[in-house]
């Protein structure tokens, strides 16, 4: 038996040899602005917990009645036995916040991708991709049959290249993240939108990163943009703002009806347990009634933001909340992060495979529970653990 994986051993001691091998850090308290691990109190910057909604007291509450309610599962797939009345709801309040006829909800943000592009794509159609779209993304176009193209990332003339050498398809879909999870930038969907009325294609949108962050009310990035009823499929997440977990998509009655039919991830997985969908259902409420909590997600961002780049640091094309703060080195990446560490601030090296090889990046994240003491004490650490290792 020990001899039965020493190839995957082999990739394991190469990448310990490449600085690209991580352990996992388990915290051990509640998810926020501050965080216990090792025993240690730290600033958390690496979780996309941007609203602090995976403690807010609606949702822990709506979670707690639904359990003593319902139970804790369901017993069952959506198809067979396990919708309940309150998974409608849900999908029904969903496409209302996001101006679409029609919601489906997925097990997670990346089985939603999947589902939805290895469902509605063959042979005949091809689909039409940003470079750095999300992983789910690209694992979800290898699922199909479909011809591929990749366009330059956010690079219209590379978009409209990929238009015109695929007018042979019987549909052709453009693809992209709404915002980009490893720079923080913004897709510039008008312009995508756009040239698909040109060119007659249809429009995705993966806005994991935007669901809850722009937008009114974080309806995301096609309501940021004005382009309600513009992009045929809008994906959205229930597990970065919106605190707790799955994935949705939200678009006409016509996909919805399809997906539950040749979805495959919603078709062969037991449905969200009551007090998970429950808890997303709280979530939108907070969004419609609580929006100072962007209004606080976006001044600590400014603030946090311009402290970075003040200091001297290289934070990309970051237009979001999401701040990289950009090394290069994998090597010397994870040394910030230990160093950051060691004054008290957990933020997270990210390196190859996740970004290029040479772009390795600590990934910041501020959310609305930040204070601005905290953050300020993070810059703080940030400036000290920079000049050590001769970063600024």
């Amino acid at each position: 038996m020990s001899m039965a994986f020493r190839y995957l051993q082999e990739e394991l001691d190469h990448m310990k040899d490449n600085h690209t091998y991580r352990q996992l850090i388990p915290l051990e308290s509640k998810q926020g602005s501050r965080v216990h691990i090792h025993g240690k109190n730290v600033i958390q910057l690496s979780s996309n917990n941007y609203l602090g909604l995976t403690d807010h007291p609606k949702l822990k509450q709506a979670a707690i009645e639904a359990v003593e309610t319902y139970g804790v599962g369901t017993g069952s797939v959506r198809t067979i036995a396990g919708t309940l009345s309150m998974h409608n709801e849900l999908e029904e309040k969903l496409a209302h916040f996001k101006h679409t006829e029609s919601s489906l909800v997925f097990q997670s943000g990346f089985t939603t991708n999947q589902g939805i592009l290895s469902a509605i794509l063959s042979d005949q159609d091809v689909v039409i991709s940003d470079e750095l779209n999300h992983a789910s993304i690209i694992d979800g176009i290898r699922l199909t049959k479909a011809g591929r193209k990749v366009y330059k990332h956010t690079d219209m003339d590379s978009l409209e290249e990929a238009l015109k050498a695929s007018t042979e398809f019987r549909m052709r879909l453009i693809v992209t993240d709404g915002v980009f999870s490893m720079d923080g930038d913004i897709a510039p969907l008008p312009e995508i939108v756009e040239l698909a009325e040109k060119y007659d294609a249809m429009v995705m949108v993966d806005d994991a990163h935007a669901s809850g962050v722009l937008g009114e009310n974080g309806r995301g990035t096609i309501n940021h943009f004005g382009l309600d009823g513009k992009v045929h499929i809008q994906v959205g997440t229930l597990s970065k703002a919106m605190g707790v977990l799955g994935g949705y998509v939200a678009s006409s009655r016509v996909l919805r009806d399809y997906l539950v039919h040749k979805g495959r991830p919603f078709l062969f997985s037991t449905s969200h347990p009551p007090a998970v969908t429950v808890a997303c259902s709280a979530a939108i409420d907070v969004l419609l009634n609580e929006p100072e909590l962007i209004e606080k997600l976006w001044n600590n961002r400014t603030f946090f933001k311009q402290g970075l780049e003040t200091l001297g640091f290289d934070t990309g094309k970051s237009e979001t909340p999401i701040t990289p703060v950009i090394v290069g080195d994998e090597s010397k990446t994870h040394q910030l992060s230990d160093q950051l560490y060691h004054y008290g601030v957990f933020a997270q090296g990210i390196v190859f495979p996740t970004v290029s090889k040479g772009l390795g990046r600590i990934r910041t994240i501020v959310t609305a529970q930040h204070t601005q003491e905290e953050l300020q004490q993070a810059l703080n650490a940030f400036e000290k653990a920079g000049r050590e290792l001769g970063i600024i």
